[in-house]
Parts: C-alpha cells; sequence; structure tokens
C-alpha cells in the first residue's frame, strides 16, 4: 500500500467522514481539528490519534491532507504558528482538499518545494453526502510524482481522481465546476417557478423533463426538495458565495466573461440577506417567493 503514515487537517462536514476513510482503508492516521473535541469525537469513532497542533499532527507523516474553509485558514494551518510546513519530512506530499485560490495554491506549492516536501491543491465536488459514501470527485493540481504518491490514499474517499495540471491547475478545474453548477440552478430555479406561476404541477413537470435534454444532477437531486420548500441538503450558501467570489477574481485576472455567474452571485447575495446564509444551494427559488 505504500506509505502508511497520513494525517488530516480539518474535521468539518467534509473532513471528518474523508479522515475516517483512510483509516478505514488501513492507513495509520493521526488527526488535527481546530476545537479538540471534535478530534476526540473522530478519535472515538474510527481510532487512530490527534495532535494537539497541525505540526505535531504533520511530524513524520508520510501523506498530509488538509480541508480547511478558505486561504486564510489554510495558510494558518500550513505556514503559521505551529503549522504543518514546519515538521513536513523531506519528500512527503501536503494535499490540500480546500476549496481555495490558485494563488494560495501555487505560493504554498513553492514554500513546499524550497523546503523539500510536495503540495498539491485537490479540491473536491460531491458534498457531504460525496465526503460520507466515499465517491467525491478530486481534481488535482502540482506535479506528477506527487500525484503518483498520493493517488492510492486518495482514492480511498473518491470515485473520481485527476491530475489536471501543475500547480493551481486543481483549484481552476474547481472553479468551472462551480461556474457551471451556479447557471444550472439559477435556472432550475426559473424553471420550477414558472412552472408554479402557470399552474403546472412542478414535480409532474420535472419528472417528465429529466428524461430529456434539460437533465442534470442539481435537477434529479434537488427539484423535490425545492419544491417541498426544505433547503438544508448539502451545500451552504455562504460557501458558495465563497467560491464565487474566488472564481469572479480569478475571472478579472485572466479576462474571462462570467455574466451569468456574477448575477448568480448577487442572487446569492439576496438570499444572504433573506437569513439564508445556511440554507443550501438551490435556495435561490426562495428569491422569487420573497419577491412575490
Amino acid at each position: 500500500m505504500g506509505q502508511k503514515k497520513v494525517s488530516f487537517i480539518g474535521l468539518g462536514v467534509m473532513g471528518f467522514p474523508m479522515a475516517g476513510h483512510l483509516q478505514s482503508a488501513g492507513y495509520d492516521v493521526c488527526v488535527y481539528n481546530r476545537t479538540v473535541e471534535k478530534a476526540k469525537n473522530w478519535v472515538s469513532t474510527y481510532g487512530g490519534r490527534y495532535a494537539e497542533t497541525p505540526a505535531e499532527a504533520a511530524n513524520g507523516a508520510d501523506l498530509v491532507f488538509a480541508c480547511v474553509g478558505n486561504d486564510d485558514d489554510l495558510r494558518s494551518i500550513t505556514v503559521g504558528e505551529q503549522g504543518a510546513f514546519s515538521s513536513m519530512k523531506p519528500g512527503a506530499t501536503f494535499i490540500d482538499h480546500t476549496t481555495a485560490s490558485a494563488l494560495v495554491a501555487r505560493e504554498l506549492y513553492d514554500i513546499a518545494q524550497q523546503q523539500g516536501f510536495k503540495f498539491l491543491d485537490a479540491p473536491v465536488s460531491g458534498g457531504q453526502a460525496g465526503a460520507e459514501n466515499g465517491v467525491l470527485t478530486v481534481m488535482v493540481g502540482g506535479d506528477s510524482d506527487a500525484f503518483a504518491n498520493a493517488e492510492a490514499a486518495i482514492n480511498s474517499f473518491s470515485r473520481s481522481v485527476k491530475l489536471m495540471g501543475e500547480s493551481g491547475a486543481g483549484q481552476l478545474t474547481k472553479m468551472v465546476n462551480q461556474i457551471c453548477i451556479a447557471g444550472l440552478v439559477q435556472g432550475l430555479s426559473e424553471g420550477i417557478h414558472f412552472a408554479m406561476r402557470s399552474g403546472l404541477d412542478p414535480k409532474a413537470v420535472v419528472e417528465v423533463i429529466s428524461k430529456g435534454a434539460a437533465q442534470s444532477w442539481q435537477m434529479e437531486n434537488r427539484y423535490e426538495t425545492m419544491v417541498d420548500g426544505k433547503f438544508d441538503y448539502g451545500f451552504a450558501v455562504d460557501w458558495m458565495r465563497k467560491d464565487l467570489g474566488i472564481v469572479l477574481d480569478e475571472a478579472r485576472s485572466n479576462g474571462a466573461q462570467l455574466p451569468v455567474t456574477a448575477l448568480v452571485d448577487q442572487f446569492y447575495a439576496e438570499v444572504q440577506e433573506m437569513g439564508g446564509n445556511r440554507w443550501d444551494t438551490s435556495s435561490l427559488l426562495k428569491r422569487f417567493e420573497h419577491k412575490g
């Protein structure tokens, strides 16, 4: 199986089960979480060990995984005080599953190179359910030898893992993912809204059109809960706005034109103003109710 000593930093709704899959796959996992209670809970659930700091977690590990909130969190657990980079052993690989900017990915890649270890940016898609069921999609940026080193371990919680290119390419691919989702969810919301205003049974409508060219994952998995006005399934609006902020920053720098994405980001800001920060992304439908 190659490397056996693994650490995982960040035990949120994604990281907690991802680290669990690594432990279940036979790796010797040491975890770190900012709130130690969650780390203790993980150990009582899966076994393994927990560390008091990222540096302690990374010490001696062949592979160090992380899944935290944003660029600042990522810098904190890598190059901050007691950060993992201070104790990474030569030749080890740091695999970052945070959805972050391509800028921070390249920055940390360069630091890792200087210090004699590897860094992969490896954001994931599939949400909490994908993490719990071990069927995430992982898009990776970095060196091919580092990817070869880490691929078997990543496979323990994934159904699709692909090296997309050099450092930053994983994050850029995740940005494409979020661009596509933003437009899809808005289109689905408008379709359901139109069906309702037309006096149609929206569930019956979607059951028919989902067998044709309009079909999408969002349609298949979210239309019933959307029609029922339930929005506590998966990826939160606050997180989507964070991701779309990264996307729009990158577009300003690379010249990409994203008029629909920018508009949907504004719609999500309206959902936040309605108090929907923790609603899932399909809550774009609620805007229409709110506007009458």
